[in-house]
This record gives structure tokens, sequence and C-alpha cells, in this order.
């Protein structure tokens, strides 16, 4: 008899074990994927530590979180500056002096900023009824042409005049030179990928992988006194009460025999007519020297059952829904839902690491 069934070994099971652990108690963390570490998994190939379920840069402000991870992993000093192809055109992320030099030719802040209110003034959109109309509202046409539109619906999978507007509740404007897209104080990738840091979190507790929850949820169940979830929350209940979206994302995943692709680790391509969304070169995460390098195109798809769920749809429909799912949940005794799928929400690494260490917190004394 365990004290908790962790299911799923991605980052938030990680934490909430290495924390269960360190208060005395004994899990069993298991994964139906055949490798720990869920999304944030790195393989190596030819020496580079390819993140295999899409790029994660780990960036926060709470110094608690980085000196909570500076335990298991030593980080590097990547900065995370990716840059938009559009047609070719090559622009900085975020929206930056570099970016707005290239797209008008100005030198100034003032001249930047003179121009995007002169193409606020001209779309005169007061109550934006759309995401188009919210992102011209914020940063004129020629940016949202040119830099989101292409993208945005080739993330969402329809037209940008179709999604609301909440999606974009802001467009970081940077009157700087600065490249730096997240603008966190502490920010870095694992020298040793973040497959290690999550080896490292779980060490000294039990891991079994090729193991699905939901097949053999009644005999598992037995096995501990507590259960802490990680999976979906709609598929835990069967889908009782209908499936939640998500968006997914395919990657193709190349070895080539050069040393530098395209010298950045993230392009986005941000014209509708390039089929994907972005190209991640692995190896620049940790400035990579090796003689050949690995590249993976990623294309945004809409999820339907089998597939891999990644980005939650935070519409009002799914949230609705969402709530419906929550109240079954708080009704189970003795289960803990936590994480990207299990509480249904985008959450960047350290926001998943602040809410398992405070769930631990509370239900661990």
């Amino acid at each position: 008899m365990y004290d908790y069934l962790i299911v799923g070994a991605g980052l938030y099971g990680a934490v909430f074990a290495q924390e269960a652990k360190k208060a005395g108690k004994t899990c069993l963390v298991i994964d139906k994927r055949d490798h720990i570490a869920g999304n944030i998994y790195t393989k190596e190939v030819e020496g580079i530590a390819v993140h295999q379920y899409g790029a994660h840069i780990f960036h926060t402000n709470n110094k608690e979180v980085w000196n909570y991870v500076n335990q298991f992993a030593e980080f590097n000093r990547y900065t995370n500056s990716p840059v938009a192809n559009y047609h070719g055109e090559l622009y900085n992320l975020p929206f930056n002096m570099n970016t707005f030099n290239k797209m008008w030719g100005v030198v100034t802040p003032a001249q930047a900023k003179a121009k995007i209110e002169e193409q606020k003034r001209e779309a005169n959109i007061t109550e934006p009824k759309n995401l188009e109309e919210q992102a011209i509202s914020l940063a004129g046409r020629d940016i949202y042409e040119k830099l989101v539109r292409g993208y945005t619906e080739k993330q969402w999978g329809r037209p940008c005049t179709e999604l609301p507007s909440f999606i974009i509740q802001r467009l970081p404007l940077r009157f700087t030179f600065d490249n730096n897209y997240f603008n966190a104080l502490y920010q870095g990738i694992p020298v040793e990928g973040y497959t290690a840091l999550v080896a490292n979190l779980l060490e000294g507790t039990e891991v079994r992988l090729g193991v699905d929850y939901l097949a053999d949820k009644e005999h598992l169940d037995a096995l501990a006194k507590s259960v802490v979830y990680t999976g979906p929350i709609d598929a835990y209940f069967g889908f009782r009460l209908g499936y939640l979206e998500y968006r997914s994302v395919r990657f193709e995943t190349e070895l080539l025999d050069t040393d530098n692709f395209q010298g950045n680790a993230v392009v986005n391509y941000t014209d509708r007519e390039t089929p994907y969304t972005r190209i991640i070169e692995h190896k620049h995460f940790v400035f990579g020297t090796q003689p050949k390098t690995v590249i993976s195109r990623e294309y945004s798809s809409e999820w339907k059952p089998g597939d891999e769920p990644y980005y939650p749809v935070n519409d009002a429909k799914n949230g609705a829904l969402y709530r419906q799912y929550k109240a079954l949940a708080d009704a189970e005794s003795n289960v803990i839902f936590g994480g990207r799928l299990g509480e249904y929400k985008y959450y960047d690494m350290d926001r998943v690491i602040e809410s398992a260490l405070s769930k631990a917190r509370e239900v661990l004394g």
C-alpha cells in the first residue's frame, strides 16, 4: 500500500513525488508512455537534446521556483529570441524596435509609436468583436497582417474573424532593441535536458512506465490511499459530459548533415501559405557545436480522440464544460487533479511547479 499513486510522470507528478518523498510518504508513479517527463521529454540524438513534444524554454519571475529547479538541474543562459519569417522577410519577436525598423524603416521609438497610432486611427476600432479587430486595435494593420494573422489562423485552425477577441488580451510592443521574448528575471534550459531534470526529481521514487491508469483503474486505485491524477479530466470521468476540446501538434523531425540550418532555435512562419507554424533547431537551445543538426517542423491541428492534447481551447463553451467536470472532480474523495490536463489550463512550466508545490504543502503539511 502506497500513500500516493501518481498518474503521470510529467513535471507536476514529479514535483509532487519529490515533496511527498521528503515528507516521508511512499509513492508509485505510473505513466502510459514509455518514458518519464511528459511533454518536456528530451531525447538525445547525435549528442543533441531533442525536445520531442515541442520547444520548452524555462522562464520565471518566481525566485523560489528558480531556486527549486536549480537543485535538480544546471541551467544555461539561453534567452528566447525567436525570429518571424514572413515570405522570406525576417522580423524579430517580440515586436520591438528591430521589428519596427524592418517593417517601416523607422529608427526612433517616437517614430514607431506614431506609425502604430496612425494605423490604429485609420482602423477606428473602438469595440473589437473578434481577434482580428483586437489585434489591429492594439498594433495596427501591418503587424497584424504580417506577424499575427497567418500564424494565429494556423494555430487555431480557423479565421481570425471567427476567433474571440479575448485570445489576444494584449500584444507586447517594446520600444527598445531588446530581443528577449519572455522578459523574465530567470531563464534558461537544463544543460543535460529536461528528462534529466525530471529523473532527478523522481530519484528514490518507484516509477512504472507503459501503464494505462484508466484501463486498469480499479486495480491501481487499490494500491494507494490517495491518487494524484494529471491526465485529462474528462477522460477520468469517461467523457460522460462530453469532450473538452484541445489543439494538437504534429511534428516532422529530421537529422540534417549540416552544423547550422537556420541560425536560431525558433523561427516562426507567419504567412498562411507555409503549412507549418515554426521550425525548431534543437542544438541552439544549448549552444551546440555538433557537426549535424536536428530540426522539427510543427503543424497545428484540430484535436480528436486518440491524438495528444496540447492546448486547451479556453473559450466560453469549453470553460462551461470544464466547470462541470471540476464539480465532479471536487466530489471525488482522495483524488487530486493537477497539471495542464487535470486542470484544463495552459500552464507554463514555472506555474506547474508552483501549483504542485502549493498542493503538496496543502496535503502534506
